[in-house]
């Protein structure tokens, strides 16, 4: 057991490259499975490496985990699996907000998010409006702000593996969402699954490690700062 643990990073790296590039379009069930087993052993190597002073921040990291794989499932009906991964997106806001450190510097990148939310909102609507798909907009905007908000959340908490992380799921989801609908790009396929298995190792990897443990939760940290006054 503890030699397959050591060795799920390596384990994961393999099968998601066999799904990327050598397992065949078809039968569709049969690549299916080949998408969800990367993901099942991330899942795995961020339970079995929780550190002994688990906090709420890894059970809702794990539960991300969780309804980002039913969205690989699911995503065959765009708006389940739509739901589903902005369901995830939810938990790992709720994860890393409980790991904010105050940073003006990292604050401020609210303005670059903000900016690249307004840009990809109104080039996916205006591509959903040429092609009469006006009941996706709403979910549409709604992912991008979710997931905007993932992403800064994740950099306010200072972690490198997570900031990296949630920054390389924005790109996967831009890319999908640009060749989806407003044109294609090269290689899609590839990048957007090299991209987001990277994510979601990488968000897994902030929730193993011991130095998440023991750390004040933002409110935490200012009824500490009040007691103290």
């Amino acid at each position: 057991m503890r030699r397959l643990k050591s060795a799920l990073p390596a384990l994961i790296a393999i099968l998601g490259l066999v799904y990327i590039f050598l397992v065949p379009s078809e039968p569709t069930a049969l690549k299916l499975s080949f998408k969800l087993i990367p993901m099942a052993l991330i899942i795995a190597y961020a339970v079995w490496n929780f550190p002994a002073a688990k906090e709420r921040y890894h059970s809702l990291v794990a539960v991300g985990l969780a309804f980002c794989m039913i969205g690989d499932g699911t995503l065959g009906m765009f708006v389940v699996g739509l739901s589903a991964f902005l369901i995830g997106h939810l938990f790992y806001v709720s994860a890393f907000s409980r790991r904010y450190r105050s940073s003006r510097l990292r604050f401020a990148t609210l303005v670059p998010l903000g900016l690249f939310a307004a840009y990809m909102g109104t080039e996916l609507l205006r591509a959903l409006s040429e092609d009469d798909k006006g009941a996706l907009m709403a979910p549409v905007v709604l992912y991008i702000l979710v997931i905007c908000a993932m992403a800064w959340t994740a950099i306010m908490t200072g972690r490198a593996t997570a900031i990296a992380g949630s920054l390389l799921f924005l790109v996967s989801d831009s890319i999908l969402s640009w060749n989806m609908f407003v044109s294609d790009v090269e290689y899609a396929g590839p990048l957007i699954m090299l991209t987001y298995y990277a994510a979601q190792f990488l968000i897994a990897a902030s929730a193993t490690d011991d130095k998440t443990a023991g750390l004040p939760s933002a409110a935490e940290a200012v009824n500490g700062r009040a007691d103290g006054l």
